[in-house]
């Protein structure tokens, strides 16, 4: 496994693959976990050669505490890459390799994927995703890059992002992976305490459920049932629920037979914030 921390390393390096070489990235913030390996397990098994980049990307923070208890294992980090392959490409820059003097980021215009949900409350967020994502891309030239789909709203920014900075990469989205009583696998959870990671668990059951009802019922009532469920439960704090269009994130008012939902939820417990999804149909 080789380590890199500059961009100039990783350039050099990489202009000595071959041409007929299939280049994997898979983007990461460290603090790897079994989500991640799936990740990285894939673009193994799809591409000759995969670079994981290992960078928490401080323009992507709304809010300075969670930029501050954000996790950073990079001993930890590489030794799970290391099992998965030894010959994975790990760039682990600092702040100022990928941002010199100007820590900030480019405002993109993602026709309204960003305004809803996540964008909704945590302003600026996706500006700076869609900041250190282009700079990845346009630094390794992925054949393509892989993303989960527990951060669906952000997977569809990404595939705008490179539709709309024509970008030739293929954005590949990987299933969401969960712990065994159903809890979306996130960095975060580690800040939890074991009790309210079990509670937790009643994040994904209710969306179990809520997409069963969805079958039957309106988004309206579905969303309605969802919140008085959280209601009952005040160690788990709703910050919103929504169902929308899986393609253009938009709110359902009336569902249609030829479209495909989402439901997307975000929860406080013990101070951090879990987000999960799920396919509705």
């Amino acid at each position: 496994m080789l380590l890199i921390n500059t961009r100039k390393e990783l350039k050099d390096h990489l202009s000595s693959l071959k041409k007929n070489d299939s280049l994997g990235l898979v983007p990461t913030m460290g603090a790897l976990h079994i989500g991640h390996a799936a990740l990285v397990e894939r673009a193994v098994q799809e591409n000759s050669v995969v670079v994981v980049s290992i960078f928490v990307n401080p323009t992507q923070f709304n809010n300075p505490e969670d930029l501050e208890n954000y996790p950073q294992t990079l001993t930890a980090d590489l030794d799970i890459l290391e099992k998965i392959a030894n010959h994975i490409i790990v760039f682990a820059p600092n702040i100022q390799e990928m941002y010199a003097e100007n820590v900030t980021s480019t405002t993109y215009d993602f026709d309204g994927l960003d305004k809803v949900m996540e964008g909704a409350f945590r302003e600026g967020h996706f500006d700076g995703v869609g900041t250190i994502v282009e700079a990845l891309l346009t630094l390794v030239k992925p054949t393509r890059a892989y993303f989960g789909e527990k951060d669906y709203q952000q997977l569809q920014i990404i595939k705008k992002l490179t539709e709309i900075r024509h970008i030739p990469v293929e954005i590949v989205g990987c299933p969401i992976v969960r712990e065994e009583n159903g809890l979306a696998f996130s960095s975060r959870n580690e800040r939890l305490t074991e009790n309210m990671r079990k509670e937790a668990s009643f994040i994904y059951r209710t969306l179990t459920t809520a997409k069963k009802k969805f079958g039957t019922e309106s988004a309206v009532y579905v969303t309605e049932w969802v919140t008085k469920q959280f209601e009952e439960h005040p160690e788990l704090e709703l910050e919103y629920i929504a169902i929308a269009q899986a393609d253009t994130l938009k709110p359902v008012v009336k569902k249609q037979k030829n479209k495909k939902y989402r439901a997307f939820i975000a929860v406080y417990t013990e101070g951090v914030r879990l987000i999960d999804n799920i396919a509705l149909n």
